[in-house]
């Protein structure tokens, strides 16, 4: 109850992040609805399991392009207006599902598909670099597990509603609902109103040491402010990323992290559906259930999270590592009650480690630059998952599923290990360079 209580009084206390609050859940549980409806209509005319993994890459491939572009356009135009007119577009694509009753109508479904992603990927980057604009610098964490807690509600709301809907009604209601939540979130959105981001800029940069951010060295600070402001006209974007990248280790982990960590999310994010529909023989309904299940764990997150504010970079990596544990239990779940748990607690740790790296990546980066640099990061990210769900579907045809899903677990454990290493190395290398100086 108390949990309840502070994320209202917060919203309450933030009425710009109120609006995209809202938006974002409305368009979120329209997508789960039309996701869940696609997934099985794809199953239902395929049986193929590759089919699956096609349909979910196409959802995310055109991150790689159009994720940078919707974060240069920042730069240029309204974010009200970019992220209102993905909105209205993406209502009679969402409508053209309709049309998808045969096998010989996939092309319809693969298309659609792509296109709304590519919608998806300029309204994503715009929106979530725009939430520093809208709130206070001390309210940025509880912020971003509020994120989580939108996520997890699109979940239990979207993804449990979305499949007992598509098994009860159809697909087709499915697909209804997701253009009017597209429309009805861009009623909303015409009345949120960004600051301007000309006084807000600044050149500082800070760096995540696990238990206090503080600035880097007043000769980098000093070079990326002039950099920055003096020669805006004159300076490549290629050179501020360079720039900004190369004097920051977290900004170098949470590359690293965006290239890796997809990889092993999208086998995840392909056997959601293959677990609960062919492992466990639970149809729609398991489908829904085990993506509620996610959303718990995410609503969760958001109240554990809290407790990480002084060390953002080891909670990243202690869930992760975490993760990787709880996957490969995963892969021997005998019980279908037993699988929903264990997804809770996965999406309970990958909701504290996204809000501690979206926290990160917002104090690291100046606030001109956000919206590019969300953007490039939401495109390594999205691509590399789009390849690994892509992948995913071509090994379930000669893998087992549950192989397949103990090997995800230990590449995330793996990948754990190797961003400690490689922050370890830095930070030595850090500490000889000072030693030296003295």
């Amino acid at each position: 109850m108390l949990f309840g209580f502070s994320m209202l009084s917060l919203l309450q206390k933030e009425p710009g992040y109120r609006r995209i609050f809202i938006a974002g859940m409305v368009n979120g549980i329209g997508d789960r609805f039309s996701q869940i409806a696609v997934l099985s209509l794809i199953l239902s005319i395929t049986g193929s399991g590759l089919a699956v993994g096609l349909v979910l890459g196409l959802r995310v491939l055109p991150f790689l392009v159009l994720a940078p572009a919707g974060g240069l356009l920042t730069m240029h135009f309204s974010r009200r207006t970019i992220m209102l007119m993905t909105n209205l577009l993406r209502v009679p694509l969402a409508l053209s599902y309709l049309f998808v009753n045969h096998a010989d109508d996939l092309w319809i479904l693969y298309t659609v598909s792509t296109l709304l992603a590519c919608a998806e990927a300029l309204y994503a980057p715009v929106r979530k670099s725009g939430i520093p604009l809208l709130v206070q610098p001390g309210n940025l964490l509880r912020i971003n597990g509020l994120e989580q807690v939108m996520n997890g509600t699109v979940l239990i709301v979207g993804a449990l509603i979305g499949g007992i809907t598509s098994s009860m009604m159809g697909p087709q209601a499915a697909f209804i609902t997701n253009a009017l939540c597209f429309l009805t979130a861009a009623m909303v959105i015409r009345k949120i109103s960004f600051p301007s981001e000309r006084d807000a800029e600044s050149g500082e940069i800070s760096i995540e040491n696990g238990e206090r951010s503080t600035s880097v060295s007043a000769s980098v600070t000093s070079d990326h402010t002039s950099g920055i402001t003096r020669d805006q006209g004159e300076v490549h974007v290629s050179s501020v990323i360079w720039r900004l990248v190369r004097s920051s280790v977290v900004l170098q982990m949470i590359i690293l992290f965006e290239l890796w960590v997809p990889v092993i999310n999208g086998i995840d994010n392909v056997l959601i559906s293959v677990y609960a529909i062919e492992v466990f023989a639970l149809g729609d309904w398991g489908v829904g259930m085990f993506y509620a299940a996610l959303g718990t764990g995410l609503v969760l997150s958001s109240w554990c999270s809290r407790y990480f504010q002084h060390w953002l970079l080891p909670g990243v990596i202690v869930c992760l590592l975490v993760e990787g544990g709880l996957l490969m239990l995963l892969s021997i779940a005998a019980q279908p009650w037993l699988a929903s748990l264990i997804y809770v607690l996965l999406a309970l740790m990958s909701g504290v480690g996204n809000t501690c790296l979206d926290t990160l990546l917002m104090r690291e980066t100046p606030k001109k630059y956000r919206g590019l640099i969300f953007g490039l990061v939401t495109a390594c990210s999205s691509c590399m998952l789009g390849l690994s769900m892509f992948g995913a579907g071509l090994l379930l045809e000669v893998v087992e599923p549950r192989t397949l899903g103990f090997a995800g677990g230990l590449g995330f454990a793996a990948i754990a290990v190797l961003l400690t290493s490689y922050g370890w190395l830095r930070a030595r290398e850090a500490f000889n360079i000072r030693r030296m100086d003295k």
